[in-house]
């Protein structure tokens, strides 16, 4: 197990709210390393290796065809396994490179997991869990996605429920409100961070 003492996990479901909440957070001067990003960077590097799994028409000009290959892996959990098996390996020795370097900074920062609970990759505590109701992801799901209501519950039901994360968190900041209350939860949630890790 790789120790890092002062990383906190940030995570969520799907439209919770999560990258609002990063970006809020980096607002208040903290350091946010994003899975995502990393994965989108891996994603790319590993394009020839894409092309080979699934297939040439996944991979144009050297860039993976992000949403073409979503729509293969979100209804096939084979070939969702079969990425997953190629990407997660590289995506966490990333995550691990740039947390290592933050470390040396001494003070809290924060590592944006979206599958923190489902991949079971990372031994890391503690979690921050953004949480908003099912019913308010499904509808911010639909909107932010144009997506059929049916569709966007699919790909919420891809993740553990929201309700089992929000009990497996440490902290949780509620978004089931609006920016103003979000924006309280933050700061809130910021004064409890600086207070445990003694940050002036």
């Amino acid at each position: 197990m790789v120790e890092l003492p002062h990383a906190i996990v940030l995570t969520g479901g799907i439209a919770t709210g999560k990258s609002t909440v990063a970006n809020l957070l980096k607002l208040f001067g903290f350091h946010v390393i994003d899975a995502d990003e990393i994965a989108h960077k891996v994603l790319d590097a590993q394009s020839d290796q894409i092309a080979k799994l699934f297939g040439p028409q996944y991979v144009q000009d050297g860039k993976v065809l992000r949403k073409k290959l979503g729509a293969l892996v979100f209804h096939n959990s084979e070939e969702r396994k079969r990425l997953e098996h190629l990407l997660h390996p590289k995506i966490k020795e990333e995550i691990i490179r740039l947390a290592k370097a933050q470390e040396r900074f001494k003070v809290p920062y924060f590592i944006d997991i979206p599958l923190f609970f489902e991949t079971k990759n990372y031994d890391l505590s503690p979690v921050v869990v953004v949480y908003a109701p099912k019913e308010l992801q499904l509808e911010r799901l639909t909107k932010r996605e144009r997506l059929p209501r049916q569709e966007a519950l699919r790909r919420i039901e891809l993740q553990i429920d929201i309700e089992k994360k929000r009990q497996m968190a440490d902290y949780v900041i509620d978004n089931s409100k609006d920016l103003k209350h979000l924006q309280n939860e933050v700061e809130n949630f910021v004064q409890t961070i600086k207070d445990r890790y003694a940050v002036g």
